[in-house]
């Protein structure tokens, strides 16, 4: 499986921006779907997740102001981040079966950096 997210970038606060994950693999629609984040000298932590049938969990801190979607005709997954802050900084990994609470997943690909400026 190969997992290629993107769209991230520099966003003053406030601003909003959205994630997207292409996916490779004839089964992604079965997978529960996720992000997961770190931030600069913090560990890695779950950000959201979107499972097979659509439920989704958010980490509290991005809860009303993230929201994480699916396509699976497309093989992909978003992280719509509206209401940006500083402390959203971080390197974000598009996940297969993150573990709600913690900062690990079944498996992750390469992050894409979003920065927030003040």
């Amino acid at each position: 499986v190969q997992l290629q997210a993107s769209g991230g970038g520099l966003v003053q606060a406030g601003g909003f921006l959205r994630l997207s994950c292409a996916a490779s693999g004839r089964t992604f629609s079965s997978y529960t779907m996720g992000w997961l984040r770190q931030a600069p000298g913090k560990e890695r932590e779950f950000v959201a997740q979107i499972t097979w049938s659509g439920s989704t969990n958010y980490a509290d801190s991005v809860k009303g102001r993230f929201a994480i979607s699916r396509d699976n005709a497309k093989n992909t997954v978003y992280l719509q981040m509206n209401s940006l802050k500083p402390e959203d900084t971080a390197l974000y990994y598009c996940a297969r079966n993150p573990i709600i609470g913690t900062g690990q997943a079944n498996y992750w690909g390469q992050g894409t950096l979003v920065t927030v400026s003040s």
